[in-house]
């Protein structure tokens, strides 16, 4: 996918799983459930020592087993491990913060990148330096109202929302209403994983919260 589709999925699909886990069995098992469940744009995070070996065997899993869905890399924070990424696979990258050098990465390669932002010079930075959609982290610091005050100046950015975030209907309803277009999902979404169907079943019920 060009980043414009890849940006079109997360918009149409815009609940993103936030997800790490050393365990590769365990992580092809979380990332089928959520494709099942109708998830198309999964992030998996660089947080732990094995995380591009995890990654490496996720993403071919990903492509014989879950079509249509993209693959993401989280908690990138400088140009060598985005190249890195980049090489293994991955379809969009995603930063805590905005470095140029990762920005400078994803444009010479043509994926989305997502730098993470919060104030309004930091938006119109990564906006400058290419990025597709800007994510606002952490969410839960500066509140719903603050996403909705930005629409303002800023009707037309594409923003997510990480941190903060809880898969519930009221938490889902007070982001999506004051203007996020995407969410991101973290150890909240998780909780309570003893019965994958039950699990999907709650995933599934999660799209029905944010229909226009």
């Amino acid at each position: 996918m060009t980043k414009e589709e890849i940006l079109q999925l997360v918009l149409e699909k815009p609940l993103v799983p936030v997800y790490y886990n050393a365990d590769i069995e365990i992580t092809k098992n979380i990332v089928k459930a959520c494709y099942e469940a109708g998830i198309r744009a999964f992030e998996f995070t660089n947080r732990g020592k094995n995380a591009a070996e995890v990654f490496s065997k996720i993403q071919p899993f990903v492509r014989e087993n879950c079509p249509g869905m993209i693959l993401g890399i989280g908690t990138i924070v400088d140009a060598e491990t985005a190249e890195k990424y980049v090489k293994l696979g991955a379809d969009f990258i995603v930063q805590p913060g905005t470095t140029k050098e990762v920005g400078e990465v994803c444009k010479k390669h043509n994926i989305a990148w997502v730098p993470g932002v919060m104030t309004p010079t930091e938006i119109y930075s990564a906006l400058s330096l290419g990025a597709s959609m800007v994510k606002i982290f952490p969410g839960n610091i500066v509140g719903s109202a603050y996403v909705k005050a930005l629409r303002g100046p800023m009707p037309t950015v594409k923003i997510m929302v990480t941190g903060g975030v809880e898969p519930t209907e009221s938490s889902l309803k007070e982001w999506f209403g004051a203007g996020a277009n995407a969410v991101g999902l973290g150890s909240q979404l998780f909780k309570d994983m003893d019965d994958i169907e039950i699990f999907k079943t709650k995933v599934k019920g999660l799209f029905s919260f944010i229909q226009p």
